[in-house]
């Protein structure tokens, strides 16, 4: 359980950094895009245009990370919706030619939506139902 909010606190982080060097650029960060400089040669001419969007899956990702940690449903519910829709951009990028890549997002992104599935999961969050508000 503590994997997975890690995991999501550590997908804000990455988006807030992508997004905010997309947005300002010139700044020491920009170095961090030689991890992934093919990405950066595909989102750097659309600039705000996709670094808005990686901001607000920032705040996404932490305000999910956030109710997994607090054990809220909503914040299990945002989760699951955050990873099922990883899955359908991987299909999208299976379809779009990219076999391997897509076929790898997928296998991962729905072993952690089985995983977020599971009962003993959905009842550490369910428990809390009744006083949520």
């Amino acid at each position: 359980m503590t994997a997975m909010g890690v995991f999501l606190f550590f997908g804000a982080v990455m988006a807030s950094l992508a997004g905010s060097t997309l947005i300002w650029r010139g700044t020491l960060l920009d170095h961090m895009w030689v991890l992934n400089a093919h990405a950066y040669r595909q989102l750097a001419p659309f600039g705000k245009t996709v670094g808005v969007p990686f901001l607000v899956l920032s705040a996404a990702l932490a305000t999910a990370g956030v109710g997994w940690f607090r054990h809220r449903l909503w914040g299990w519910r945002l989760g699951v919706g955050i990873i099922a829709t990883q899955i359908l951009g991987d299909l999208v990028s299976i379809f779009m030619g990219h076999f391997a890549k897509g076929a790898a997002g997928v296998a991962i992104a729905s072993a952690l939506l089985l995983y977020l599935l599971r009962a003993d999961v959905r009842a550490a969050f369910a428990a809390r139902r009744g006083i949520e508000r």
